[in-house]
């Protein structure tokens, strides 16, 4: 009786493997020395995803079917899928955990549905997606945080859609500051047509660096329409004149700054630009000629974002930012770069600063302990006897004229400097 139950157990297995589901054709195609299932259902009577899918599946076409919804871990046994293909059936809605365990899945394709919305967080139970298709759908906006789940993607396709604006969140994940790069940029293919674009400073920068040599971004078709206002018709946006974008320009106060030990530093940097642009700070590298063993235990930490600095702006087109580096130590000299980004494109511009050692030290004298005595009377004092208490004001005057100012927090020692530099390029920088 044990053997007949083990057997039908094994039997049940082996059909949910390798049986096909209905309305569908499974065929099996040669890869290398492993042969591939691929399954295809295209009848238009199926309405539901099917779930006697076969196990082993690597490729599942779902195409021209009545197929109105996706629902939650529809195709959980299918670990090993490799292509999904939801193409050109009548789908509204994709719950977030439709994906879940799909850690294999490399091409996630959605062409020709109804999709008003997407959702980009069910990306992450896709780690390996590389191809992802949303051609012919009705998305009328992209979320600022839908960058967060596209790192991986290298070929996005959003076009034929009812797209106006794009977020500045992806124009940073498609043309990274230098500083924010690991290693070289990450090739991407895009498809932006056929979208009724808005004339803005976005697209315009997609379109302008798109075309530049040794750009990251690809466009499947550089024909972008876009309009001025929604109820106008589109015109080519080579033919579109955006003088209002005006890309950052980025000047530092001073490009090499040396500073001593132990003192504070101001680093600031002015941008122009409209929009107004918005300054952030990376440190990018770390040296310093005393520690070199521990700039290489920090340089792997490297380029890190600056989160404490200041910014204003003071007018439309024009912006300030300051650091304050206080107490400095071998760690803090390095190169700092102020990036700037707005709409029309992004700028940045690399500050130097190296930290020396100081050269005279001024100590205060530690005082010491006597055995107090009793004060004698001005009565029985001598003529020419002074008060005990005189000559500590003179030493204490004489401390005061040999100590450096309280004013003077920072402090530039000139014969520190490098003779490869002019004098007037350092930044001799005092907090008041």
């Amino acid at each position: 009786m044990y053997l007949l139950g083990l057997v039908y157990i094994l039997q049940s297995h082996l059909l949910a493997v390798h049986s096909c589901p209905a309305l569908c054709a499974c065929t099996f195609g040669d890869s290398g020395a492993a042969a591939l299932r691929s399954v295809q259902c295209s009848d238009p009577r199926i309405s539901s995803i099917p779930t006697n899918v076969p196990a082993d599946t690597v490729k599942l076409r779902l195409e021209k079917t009545l197929i109105s919804r996706v629902p939650r871990a529809a195709f959980y046994n299918l670990s090993d899928l490799r292509f999904l293909w939801l193409t050109y059936n009548s789908i509204t809605a994709i719950h977030p955990s439709s994906f879940v365990n799909l850690k294999a899945l490399r091409e996630l394709r959605l062409d020709g549905n109804l999709l008003t919305s997407f959702s980009w967080e069910g990306l992450r139970d896709m780690p390996r997606l590389q191809t992802l298709g949303l051609h012919n759908n009705r998305l009328s906006s992209l979320p600022a945080h839908a960058a967060l789940f596209l790192p991986n993607i290298t070929y996005l396709d959003l076009s034929s859609n009812r797209l106006t604006i794009l977020p500045v969140g992806l124009l940073d994940l498609w043309f990274p500051l230098t500083g924010q790069q690991r290693g070289s940029a990450q090739r991407r293919i895009l498809g932006l047509h056929d979208n009724p674009w808005l004339c803005d400073c976005q697209i315009s920068m997609v379109m302008s660096l798109s075309m530049s040599l040794g750009s990251p971004i690809v466009l499947m078709d550089q024909l972008l329409l876009c309009r001025w206002s929604p109820g106008q018709s589109g015109m080519l946006l080579t033919q579109t004149e955006l003088s209002r974008c005006v890309r950052p320009s980025v000047q530092p106060a001073a490009t090499r700054v040396v500073s001593p030990l132990g003192s504070n530093v101001i680093l600031r940097c002015d941008a122009t630009g409209y929009p107004t642009p918005t300054l952030t700070w990376v440190k990018t590298l770390a040296y310093n000629d005393c520690c070199k063993q521990d700039t290489l235990k920090n340089s792997g930490q490297l380029p890190r974002n600056l989160e404490s600095f200041m910014q204003q702006s003071p007018q439309v087109g024009v912006r300030w930012s300051i650091i304050i580096l206080n107490g400095l130590s071998y760690e803090d000299a390095g190169e700092y770069r102020c990036q700037a980004r707005n709409m029309a494109g992004l700028s940045e511009a690399p500050i130097k600063l190296r930290v020396v050692g100081v050269s005279r030290q001024f100590r205060v004298p530690k005082k010491k302990s006597q055995k107090t005595t009793p004060r004698p009377s001005s009565k029985y004092r001598k003529p020419n006897q002074t008060p005990s208490n005189a000559s500590s004001v003179q030493d204490n005057q004489i401390l005061q004229r040999n100590m450096p100012s309280s004013n003077n927090k920072t402090q530039t020692i000139p014969n520190l400097s490098p003779k490869g530099f002019p004098k007037d390029k350092y930044d001799k920088t005092k907090l008041s």
